[in-house]
């Protein structure tokens, strides 16, 4: 599980130290489920590996269906997120379509 070193604590992939040291998966907030459906975007467009393989794959019907889903979350909570949160939305989504264009055309 946990690892000593350097005097902190080295967590497994997604996890992270909790205030005693503990490996747990990190808090849930808006900007870390945004950053999730990105990241599974990404996946899908083949700019992140697969972790087991070290492969990249392309499934533009995958990754579209991440980037619609951050569509209807942004329609959603329009009006409802802090500054931060809708930047973060907005600039999440300029970047995965642009790079789903230039898949895509690919």
């Amino acid at each position: 599980m946990a690892e000593e070193s350097t005097g902190s604590t080295v967590c497994g992939e997604g996890k992270v130290p909790d205030k005693e040291g503990h490996c747990v998966m990190p808090e849930v907030t808006f900007s870390t489920f945004v950053m999730s459906l990105n990241t599974s975007a990404l996946f899908h467009l083949g700019e992140l590996p697969d972790p087991e393989s070290g492969e990249r794959f392309i499934n533009l019907d995958l990754a579209r269906h991440a980037i619609d889903t951050l569509v209807v979350l942004e329609q959603k909570t329009k009006g409802n997120l802090t500054e931060e949160e809708a930047e973060l939305m907005r600039n999440i989504l300029y970047d995965v379509k642009m790079r789903f264009v230039k898949t895509a055309k690919q």
